[in-house]
């Protein structure tokens, strides 16, 4: 099995090197391909994978195509894969709101899955929700999974409005903790503590949270009645909280993800 990754950028470059990693492949079998010559000379110093700059030269080899590019340079791409794709070719998209439909009529196949990853995936703590056509077999979709879960963990989902459900929360999540995470270290400098002081009082309170969650049965909701005594510190910052309705802020702005991804769909 073959595998190629076009676009070496955040994601792309991710998952190749969590592929290239991994028990699935060996460095033969994985190839990537990046349009920028400095991004190749970059990537030939890698030396983990095959890097090729024009597409002709690898994708009639692949299997499996992962395709990481922004989802403004699909028109462009598709008309430049189309003429050397081939039927039995499995098309993974890590592209934001590509729809499955568009990518086979773009290059004329019909073996497509949609994936999303987030951005963990870079330190392999990724969550990517994926969904297929009609087409890939049950076989493809347990070995392209194995793929994704290279960079963390993968789910399963019915449909693609699931997937852009998923961006609303796996897919834009992480700006969301990192958006909480700011302001704490915000609150916590102007209590008088340095730079160093306040990013490692925040950081290791989010891992020590998430980790005593990971370790239990206990919901978001039991963990805080532990943590918040009556008329206590922590109690007065989660009225706060109630008081000014964050909980539906943070509903609001996952709704607001979502529904651009289904509008990215559209266009």
């Amino acid at each position: 099995m073959k595998v190629l990754v076009i676009g070496a950028g955040n994601m792309g470059l991710a998952y190749a090197k969590a592929l290239v990693k991994s028990e699935f492949l060996s460095e033969s079998n994985l190839m990537i391909s990046d349009t920028d010559p400095e991004k190749t000379k970059e990537l030939e110093k890698i030396s983990r994978f095959d890097v090729y700059s024009n597409l002709s030269d690898c994708l009639p080899k692949a299997d499996i195509i992962f395709i990481a590019v922004k989802p403004y340079h699909t028109e462009e791409l598709f008309r430049e894969l189309k003429p050397m794709t081939k039927k039995d070719q499995v098309v993974v998209s890590l592209m934001a709101g590509v729809t499955i439909q568009s990518i086979q009529k773009g290059l004329g196949i019909v073996k497509v899955i949609r994936a999303m990853p987030n951005l963990p995936a870079q330190v392999g703590k990724g969550l990517t929700s994926f969904t297929t056509s009609k087409e890939v077999s049950r076989l493809e979709t347990s070995t392209v999974q194995q793929l994704l879960n290279t960079t963390g963990k993968s789910v399963h989902l019915d449909t693609e409005n699931d997937i852009d459900a998923s961006t609303g929360i796996s897919g834009s999540g992480p700006a969301y903790v990192f958006y909480f995470m700011q302001s704490m270290m915000e609150a916590a400098k102007k209590m008088g503590f340095s730079d160093h002081d306040s990013k490692v009082l925040v950081s290791q309170t989010f891992e020590g949270a998430v980790e005593l969650f990971n370790r239990s049965d206990l919901s978001p909701s039991n963990w805080m009645n532990k943590v918040a005594s009556k008329g206590g510190t922590t109690r007065a910052a989660l009225d706060s909280m109630d008081d000014n309705n964050i909980k539906d802020l943070i509903e609001e702005a996952a709704y607001a993800a979502f529904n651009r991804a289904v509008e990215l769909g559209k266009d």
